[in-house]
């Protein structure tokens, strides 16, 4: 067997999905097929619902988690109040973006294994080996992904050995990756991580760190459309939880519904203040 020789002009580079379509050695879709990006394909798609955008950021105490609740197939909204965050076990959790049906029995999957081990062994199985063992179930999920049914989810939790919260990302072929502060994942991960980013301090208390999460949530679902913000006239807000010592908390859409409605005020007073100063500066004689 030989190797392919391509001249600069012609190497594919570091994408093998590329490589596969210019060698003409992918498979025709079908009709009904679901393209990543644009959703159904072909008369009469099958429409697929994708769910976005998680974030994660550590805290002085753990991690926090959160999620939007929109859904989305193509360009319409699928459901309004879906939930991408959930508990792994007691002292972890996992966030998923993509599509929702096959993310949802992943994440099923992966609470019954994590289950199983324990009552197998005796114990739990560490930090490192859950992070493993989801690695693993979105490797097998390539096929799916490589159809346009891409999972990519955030682990995250607390732990118990090193005292202390992390974080874990995945790529579609399974590639594990910790980050040591904080993670973004789906449409909107773009906008939420720089905002994220911007944000974020060594040991950050645990109210702090909510308020970075829902600001990263509502600074992307206002520049994405797959992305939901707060509907306070339905009463839906962000999935938000903490993972520390005392295990998976989720946070009450009470607290949410009284931090969102600070951030607007907080937001429309920079508005004003920012108002007034250029009005001042451009009412100033020459």
């Amino acid at each position: 067997m030989t190797l392919p020789l391509y001249s600069p002009q012609d190497d594919p580079g570091p994408d093998f999905a590329a490589l596969v379509r210019r060698a003409g050695l992918a498979p025709p879709l079908p009709d009904g097929a679901v393209s990543a990006l644009a959703g159904p394909v072909g008369p009469g798609g099958l429409t697929v619902t994708h769910g976005t955008t998680c974030v994660a950021v550590r805290y002085a105490d753990g991690v926090v988690m959160a999620g939007d609740r929109r859904a989305t197939s193509g360009n319409f909204i699928s459901h309004r109040s879906i939930e991408k965050v959930f508990p792994a076990d007691r002292h972890s959790g996992v966030a998923i973006a993509g599509a929702a049906g096959p993310a949802i029995e992943m994440v099923r999957l992966f609470q019954l294994q994590l289950e199983h081990y324990e009552k197998v062994e005796g114990s739990p199985i560490s930090l490192e080996g859950k992070a493993n063992q989801l690695s693993q179930m979105v490797r097998n999920h390539l096929p799916a992904a490589m159809q346009g049914m891409a999972v990519v989810p955030i682990f995250a939790g607390y732990d118990l050995q090193r005292s202390e919260g992390r974080l874990f990302q995945y790529d579609v072929t399974g590639g594990r990756y910790e980050e040591h502060d904080h993670t973004a994942t789906g449409s909107g991960s773009l906008h939420a991580a720089t905002v994220v980013k911007l944000g974020f301090r060594d040991g950050l208390p645990e109210p702090a760190a909510i308020d970075l999460v829902l600001r990263a949530l509502y600074e992307a679902a206002d520049e994405d459309s797959a992305t939901g913000g707060p509907d306070l006239l339905r009463g839906i807000f962000p999935v938000v939880a903490t993972i520390s010592a005392q295990g998976f908390r989720r946070v009450a859409d009470d607290v949410l519904r009284d931090r969102f409605v600070a951030l607007y005020e907080s937001l429309e007073l920079a508005r004003s203040t920012a108002t007034d100063a250029t009005t001042a500066e451009g009412g100033e004689p020459e």
